[in-house]
């Protein structure tokens, strides 16, 4: 039932490129995530009131910093500039990029599985982004390295703060100090461009006000409080599980809010992404498993 739940917040989350290109089409990637960040962030904190204590705010910041303001402002730069499909099914290759991350920074070496896992999934990858088979923008593809490492670093800083300080109070002060500073960078951006701030505001329509609302109070409030409140009650594998609604979201999303299609090449390469980065979790969820299933059967 657990893994049913967590498939909410990862559809939620998959959907995010093609609602934004749907219903927030051209507009600035930083006031975007600051829409995002910010009000979620407050409705967090009005649903359950919590103080960092002084020694806690750098490292709140800090993750503010990369959880949220880098990571929802190279989101929506994804969002505007590639394919919901791609950019769904480009971000389930974060296994491999955090399987290297803790092999140079921990010296933590992969497994057999892991390995294998991560080298099928960079042959998919390449073989579906080589520009034979589809032309992508360069600066969306960069968005999504940056937001992948983004991912890494954040989960192992929010790791690190697990048993200082109280979850809810990382999850709700993160998304205030990082909807803060996208605040400010979108002002000093609407100072550069205001053409485009201007055109959102003064044309904002009924959709602009739906695809808010989906991607703040659904996809953002919603979807990390669930996230959240999850994973106090399931493991993290189980929870990965849940986490094959996001690509999938990405690419139905696609195809029926902008008419995405793809080969059935294209489409075969996105199913081998999605499963190699399943298999580790499977291999794992099976082998602790059985031994609970090898108890039964002696008794």
């Amino acid at each position: 039932m657990n893994i049913l739940l967590a498939m909410i917040p990862a559809f939620f989350w998959g959907t995010t490129y093609a609602v934004t290109q749907f219903t927030l089409t051209d507009w600035p990637p930083l006031l975007l995530g600051a829409l995002r960040a910010l009000p979620a962030g407050l409705l967090l904190l009005m649903i359950k009131p919590s103080l960092p204590k002084r020694r806690e705010l750098s490292s709140l910041i800090k993750l503010g910093l990369i959880n949220i303001a880098a990571f929802f402002g190279l989101i929506f730069v994804m969002a505007l500039r590639l394919p919901s499909a791609i950019a769904g099914v480009g971000m389930v290759s974060v296994p491999v990029f955090a399987m290297f991350f803790h092999w140079l920074v921990h010296k933590h070496r992969p497994n057999f599985i892991q390995a294998l896992s991560g080298a099928a999934l960079i042959i998919l990858a390449w073989l579906l982004f080589s520009p034979s088979q589809i032309a992508l923008d360069p600066i969306g593809l960069s968005a999504m390295f940056c937001a992948i490492m983004c991912i890494v670093i954040g989960s192992a800083l929010t790791k690190s703060l697990g048993n200082r300080i109280h979850w809810w109070t990382v999850l709700t002060w993160q998304m205030i100090f990082g909807g803060f500073m996208l605040s400010i960078a979108a002002v000093i951006d609407a100072n550069f461009s205001p053409d485009q701030y201007t055109d959102a505001i003064s044309h904002f329509s009924a959709q602009n006000g739906l695809g808010l609302i989906w991607v703040i109070g659904l996809n953002t409030a919603l979807g990390y409080g669930m996230y959240v409140w999850l994973l106090q009650r399931m493991t993290v594998v189980d929870f990965t599980f849940g986490g094959i609604a996001n690509p999938v979201a990405g690419i139905v999303s696609g195809m029926i809010l902008l008419g995405e299609s793809f080969t059935y090449m294209q489409y075969g390469l996105m199913s081998g992404m999605i499963a190699m980065s399943l298999l580790p979790q499977i291999i794992l969820a099976i082998r602790q498993h059985k031994p609970a299933v090898d108890k039964v059967e002696l008794k």
